[in-house]
């Protein structure tokens, strides 16, 4: 098992207490795209400016963490509830 495998398996949402899972690479790519038009906020309000490398999806709520330079930034107000963004299209 890789480390990256391992360390996953003790990372938890801090709201639902649910384990959480590596973002694939086309949710990143599609926030990626919403970011570069600012279109993108966390649940704390902030508009996200910063491309995202990488991201832990709470799929009980929804949300997705993200991680910068490699660590997870597992704060509620810096996640992305994805249920607020459309992914159809971009404006």
């Amino acid at each position: 098992m890789s480390n990256s495998a391992l360390f996953i398996k003790f990372l938890v949402c801090p709201e639902t207490h649910n384990q959480l899972c590596w973002a694939d690479s086309n949710l990143i790519a599609n926030l990626n795209a919403k970011i570069q038009h600012n279109q993108v906020k966390n649940r704390g309000g902030d508009a996200i400016i910063q491309p995202l490398e990488q991201g832990l999806l709470c799929e009980a709520q929804n949300y997705l963490y993200p991680v910068e330079s490699g660590i997870p930034v597992l704060l509620k107000e810096r996640a992305i509830a994805l249920n607020d963004i459309s992914f159809l299209s971009i404006d």
